[in-house]
């Protein structure tokens, strides 16, 4: 008689981590390493005052200590996750593994470049003091505790991206909904603060600060909680873009720094020429390598009439308005008269026909001196000495007193900026979601079914091409009032001085081509890095053209993705939908068809 062995069922291997710990002294070694590394912030990191933010004292969190500080809390409060402490699950609602391994990556990130700058810069380990050694033990521990937790998959992938399922979120009162979102802004206006008012010459701050920034966020998005703002965002749009506006107009009052002043006003401006190129790009699919020029006409279209004794028109003056006007008609015209016989042309024909232009116009400004043409432009000398703006009687080049704020003329010109990108946001916004937007995205898509549907593709093309001209038209007037002149040098597809064709170009596909926000952070990320990386000097190039290259590799359709453009790019990622899920009539379609 012969006896049978009943197989045992197989189960999946359970989720575990690369070290291989416990999940309960995993968690444990998550958490002690996060409140060693805040414990060490407490304490002094070197002897001697001459390391950038004065790291010395006991008791006194500075410089990169305080960014120290900020990771570790936030390791600590998504190692708490992972007990499922009430009021902490909305942290991390899918108790995922990555936003702990990120955030434990923070903090190990800037207290141990800490310690190495401290080391290179005054020369050895002897400079470190007990609390650099408490810290880099600390966030040592808490990154192999990180990595002893259970992930999904054993690739590294799995480590640094968010869940397939995240768990919808539960519905609270729309004031409390109202609430989040000013927090969050608010919250961004502090970081985007910190980061501007950090010292050129402290190159180790802001490298830490970088490193802190780009994880800590990372750990955000891997948690879900970008996507539930976002979704806050949508159900709150108007009130979402209010905040944002109202946080950039407190920025003079926060950072109160004449500087800083005109980083935001050259931000602004290069913002808002980007959105008008988003129109032509973004929208529409038209590659325009010429597109600065449009900037440089509503520039001199301004100059000529701003009463500058060096204009060609010294006596006429116009107020802004007429200014304003003047410079988005001039730059409206020429790009009709551009726009015209080239826009029948496709891909990189008309690339090449839009970058002739722009350096057309560079050349045209500089030969226009009454010597080598016309006298019009004073040719490379440009028109200086372009008088402060005066509306309503508010003179933009003298001081005013807000309360116990002093605002300077730069913050004067940043607060009209303002004004101006909120008007050409509301431009965007509502051409982008008229049947003419629509049209522009048809076009983009696929401009030969586009027009055998109806559309006239060159009439649609045409008023792309010349809104987005008139939006960098308006902006060239205020930057002209700014920098109290024009001249031919900017004006340039690429260069190592924004604003040029390549530097715009690259602000909208880096920010996100197709949305709102996406080429104003693209402008602020380009215009800001480049300022406080100045002492990367020769090798300032080749990082940026690295960075860029990385983000290109992991996030092609741009930070902010346009939710489009986002399944286009991962369109492999995307599930598929086995045959027995789909309807039964579909299926008897397919198998029909088939």
């Amino acid at each position: 008689m012969t006896t049978t062995t009943k197989p045992t069922p197989t189960t999946p291997d359970a989720p575990r981590g690369i070290i291989a710990l416990p999940q309960s002294a995993a968690r444990v070694l998550v958490a002690l390493g996060a409140i060693g590394t805040i414990a060490s912030t407490y304490m002094s990191w070197t002897w001697t005052a001459e390391f950038p933010g004065d790291l010395t004292y006991y008791g006194s969190p500075a410089g990169l200590q305080i960014l120290a500080l900020v990771a570790g809390v936030l390791t600590l409060l998504y190692a708490l996750t992972r007990w499922n402490i009430r009021g902490l699950t909305w942290l991390n609602p899918a108790g995922a593994t990555a936003p702990v391994f990120l955030a434990a990556a923070s903090a190990f990130a800037v207290t141990w470049f800490t310690a190495i700058a401290i080391a290179v810069d005054l020369g050895g380990l002897a400079n470190l003091d007990p609390g650099a050694y408490v810290a880099i033990v600390s966030s040592l521990v808490a990154l192999l505790g990180a990595l002893a937790l259970p992930s999904p998959g054993d690739t590294f992938k799995a480590w640094i991206s968010k869940p397939d399922t995240i768990p919808p979120a539960g519905r609270i009162p729309a004031w409390a909904e109202r609430l989040v979102v000013t927090a969050a802004t608010a919250l961004a206006l502090i970081v985007f603060a910190y980061g501007v008012g950090v010292d050129p010459d402290a190159s180790e701050t802001f490298i830490g600060y970088l490193l802190l920034v780009v994880l800590g966020t990372w750990a955000l998005v891997t948690a879900g909680l970008a996507d539930r703002f976002a979704a806050l965002n949508a159900r709150h749009k108007g009130f979402a873009t209010s905040m944002a506006f109202l946080a950039a107009a407190l920025f003079p009052f926060v950072e109160n720094n004449e500087h800083n002043a005109n980083l935001g006003v050259n931000i602004l401006v290069v913002a808002t020429v980007a959105l008008g190129l988003n129109i032509v790009v973004g929208l529409t699919g038209l590659l325009d390598l010429g597109y600065v020029a449009f900037l440089g006409v509503g520039a001199y279209a301004a100059a000529l009439v701003s009463g500058s004794e060096f204009s060609r028109f010294s006596g006429v003056q116009f107020p802004f308005w007429a200014a304003m006007l003047t410079g988005m008609a001039a730059s409206l015209v020429f790009g009709v008269l551009i726009g015209a016989p080239t826009l029948r042309l496709r891909g990189d024909y008309l690339a090449i026909v839009t970058l002739g232009f722009g350096e057309i116009f560079r050349i045209s400004v500089n030969n226009l001196d009454g010597s080598s043409g016309p006298n019009l432009t004073n040719g490379p000398n440009g028109i200086s000495m372009i008088p402060d703006l005066e509306i309503f009687g508010f003179n933009f080049g003298s001081t005013h007193d807000v309360g116990s704020v002093t605002i300077g003329r730069f913050a004067n010109y940043l607060l009209l900026m303002l004004i101006i990108t909120a008007i050409v946001v509301l431009v965007f916004t509502r051409a982008a979601d008229s049947r003419i937007g629509r049209s522009w995205i048809a076009i983009r898509e696929d401009e030969t079914a586009a027009t055998a549907m109806g559309i006239n593709g060159f009439r649609v093309k045409l008023i792309a091409f010349a809104l987005g001209a008139s939006l960098a038209g308006l902006a060239g007037t205020v930057s002209a009032h700014v920098g109290y002149s024009v001249n031919p040098a900017p004006y340039q597809f690429a260069g190592s001085v924004p604003p040029n064709s390549a530097f715009l170009l690259a602000a909208v596909v880096l920010g996100g081509m197709g949305t709102v926000g996406g080429p104003i952070l693209g402008a602020t990320l380009l215009y800001l890095l480049p300022e406080k990386l100045s002492f990367l000097k020769e090798y300032q190039l080749f990082a940026f053209g690295l960075a860029l290259v990385i983000l290109m590799r992991f996030r092609p359709e741009g930070i902010i993705a346009n939710r489009r453009r986002q399944l286009e790019f991962h369109e492999s990622e995307q599930p598929d939908i086995p045959e027995q899920s789909l309807p039964d009539t579909t299926v008897g379609a397919t198998k029909a068809g088939a």
